[in-house]
């Protein structure tokens, strides 16, 4: 016998954050790799920390956007 509470969960509703926090890292990746690069060139990186910084705020935006949802087997009242 089926619960009358059940519902089917959205497609678009299950992995809030996912993107946002897939975009963070790869910026915090890419301004990494720039900073390594250019201090095996001996120029100083200033520049590419605000890269990183950039893609850390990205990642929380993400990740605080996902901390929000309810566990997916959670009952909603």
């Amino acid at each position: 016998m089926m619960n009358a509470e059940h519902t089917m969960e959205e497609p678009g509703q299950g992995r809030r954050g996912v993107k946002t926090r897939l975009i963070g890292f790869i910026l915090m990746v890419l301004g990494a790799l720039d900073i390594l690069l250019t201090l095996r060139g001996g120029i100083p990186a200033y520049e590419y920390l605000l890269l990183v910084l950039l893609g850390a705020g990205v990642f929380a935006i993400g990740a605080a956007r996902g901390g929000r949802q309810a566990p997916s087997g959670a009952k909603e009242r």
